[in-house]
């Protein structure tokens, strides 16, 4: 069959409409928040097991989604396909587990079958339906209401707003069950290891330190020493120690320029006339997004590494690319 494209079709109008409607449907849903809502939240908190979502269809889709937001934040869940509960599945739940059914309409032949089977196996059932007059609504311990009065799509058929909402409603709770178990950015870390996020998360400038070389130099040290540990060193910088070891200055690529500037003859110089006193220094038990945080708002691009006043290292802005954090 051929399908007839409209080409003058206002894309940017029909998107504009479709976020609205969806956008408008989170905010009505909004208002229907009350006490059940709380209720499901304090009965997930109680619970001893996991949170067993469920669902079919585009529904099941979207409960994959909640179910890994919440192992993301700290609540234990897994997802059990509606329509493979009555045929297997149903034999991961447990007593003490709490199912959190999600559809539409709530009268689909797969729901019939499964909640009366829910229902005998003991557990708190928690309905996140749109139709709160629904069999499954009915039958459940909580409803969580997610009423939606049409979909996006002009017929009124494709799963569209029904399962933003649903969505909206699975971050709601989510995010009320980390803030409830007093979810911190550590526990955030154990569960997000890989790739960029993690690192933000983790990563400490005792991590990164080590892989450089510690340029460092008395504050008595010659011009020629200094460059020679600045260009040996690679880093573009150096560390000046006075007497008792402690860091008394840094000097930098610039300062060599800036030298270079305002004397003829350098070699009668020593470190201390050059330096920059009191430089900013980071700890080594800092995390990694502080010191990118602290170069960025001083518009440096090396931190010197400092413990007890005294230089461990140094941690460039390079090594914070390298590690994906900029």
């Amino acid at each position: 069959m051929k399908i007839e494209r409209h080409i003058g079709l206002d894309s940017q109008e029909i998107a504009r409409k479709v976020l609205f409607q969806e956008s408008e449907a989170i905010a009505k849903v909004a208002q229907l928040i009350d006490l059940s809502f709380e209720k499901c939240v304090q009965s997930i908190l109680r619970a001893t097991g996991r949170v067993v979502v469920t669902g079919i269809g585009k529904s099941a889709l979207i409960g994959q989604k909640i179910v890994a937001t919440l192992n993301s934040t700290g609540t234990p869940a897994l997802f059990m396909h509606a329509a493979d509960a009555i045929h297997g599945d149903l034999g991961m739940i447990q007593a003490d587990d709490v199912v959190l059914c999600i559809s539409k309409s709530g009268d689909t032949p797969e729901i019939k079958v499964l909640v009366p089977l829910l229902k005998r196996q003991g557990v708190v059932l928690i309905a996140l339906v749109s139709n709160v007059d629904s069999y499954l609504a009915q039958k459940s311990d909580f409803v969580l209401a997610a009423h939606v009065e049409r979909e996006a799509d002009p017929l009124n058929l494709a799963p569209t707003t029904s399962t933003t909402v649903a969505l909206a409603l699975g971050d709601a709770l989510a995010i009320c069950l980390l803030q409830a178990r007093g979810f911190t950015r550590q526990d955030f870390a154990r569960f997000h290891p890989g790739g960029a996020l993690g690192k933000k998360l983790y990563l400490k400038v005792s991590d990164i330190y080590p892989q450089n070389a510690l340029p460092v130099v008395g504050i008595d040290a010659t011009i020629k020493e200094v460059i020679l540990e600045m260009t040996t060193k690679r880093l573009g910088a150096t560390a000046v120690v006075a007497h008792d070891q402690t860091v008394a200055g840094i000097i930098t690529d610039g300062d060599l320029r800036r030298m270079l500037n305002l004397h003829q003859d350098p070699r009668p110089l020593r470190a201390s006339d050059i330096m920059t006193r009191h430089p900013l220094g980071i700890a080594p038990t800092e995390y990694a997004t502080n010191a990118l945080e602290m170069m960025q708002t001083k518009n440096i691009s090396q931190l010197v590494v400092v413990e007890n006043q005294k230089p461990l290292g140094f941690v460039h802005l390079h090594d914070l690319l390298k590690e994906g954090l900029v």
